[in-house]
């Protein structure tokens, strides 16, 4: 989908987040609930803990599109990816994250039966990244609203298929 340039910029943008909302389909309406990224690199595919028996996997078995965001305020930074969800059971992924972190939301250990990883693959996505301050940024806005334009926020880019 991308290179592994880009690959590489989008991680350096989440990497330091780690909590990003996991939006799914519930029946007719959208659904967001916090998840923690597990990974130490990103390379198009995002992984997280999940039970297997919950309502998001339910749901992500129904309908496998998902987004996932990324929110660092103090940092003005905004990553949004777009992916097909897919739940499993893979042990090699499940020993390979597992951490005191997860293993306290699993109190049967790391073999009970409803420990899983969420496989997102990344589609597509867009990424905002600001270097100015607000202070900078309420200039910006105004200086742009008085010569009738847009103002220039910081990088914005989207990637990926169907942009």
């Amino acid at each position: 989908m991308s290179s592994p340039e880009h690959k590489q910029k989008i991680w350096n943008l989440i990497k330091d987040i780690k909590t990003a909302m996991l939006t799914t389909l519930h029946g007719k309406e959208l659904r967001s609930r916090p998840m923690v990224l597990v990974q130490d690199a990103y390379d198009g595919t995002l992984w997280f803990y999940t039970d297997l028996e919950s309502e998001k996997v339910m749901e992500i078995e129904k309908d496998h599109d998902v987004c996932v965001t990324f929110a660092d305020p103090d940092n003005q930074v905004y990553v949004s990816l777009t992916g097909v969800g897919r739940p499993t059971r893979d042990k090699a992924l499940i020993n390979k994250y597992w951490n005191t972190f997860v293993a306290a939301w699993f109190p049967e250990g790391k073999n009970s039966s409803n420990v899983g990883m969420l496989e997102v693959k990344v589609t597509k996505g867009e990424h905002w990244d600001s270097d100015s301050s607000k202070m900078m940024k309420s200039l910006k806005t105004i200086t742009a609203k008085v010569k009738g334009q847009q103002p220039d926020l910081g990088e914005h880019e989207k990637f990926g298929t169907k942009n």
